[in-house]
């Protein structure tokens, strides 16, 4: 029996700053999770992999990640690989791991 799709978000890594990046429905590159753009059908989600995929002066890695709708109706990890790449880079305290932090407290 086929495996239920799950809602996905294109995502990569801008290719030069290194910054995971999400694919919004209007063929934009975003830097927030909550500004992609939720795709619930197969079809969908393999067109708008094929449209951002093509950016190559841009992205790099480009592929469909499983998320989770949250109850505002806004994508959030559904894997601990792409919670950990919401944070950025983790050798030490900057960028987006530094923001992270000052909200916390």
């Amino acid at each position: 029996m086929a495996r239920a799709f799950t809602p996905k978000v294109v995502t990569a890594n801008d290719l030069l700053e290194g910054d995971v990046i999400y694919f919004n429905a209007n063929n934009k590159w975003v830097r927030a999770l909550s500004d992609a753009a939720i795709l619930t059908e197969l079809e969908e989600a393999n067109a708008l992999l094929a449209i951002a995929a093509k950016d190559i002066d841009s992205i790099v890695g480009a592929y469909l990640a499983d998320v989770k709708i949250d109850n505002a109706g806004k994508p959030v990890p559904a894997h601990f690989r792409e919670e950990f790449r919401t944070k950025g880079p983790s050798n030490y305290f900057h960028g987006k791991q530094t923001e992270s932090n000052t909200q916390k407290a």
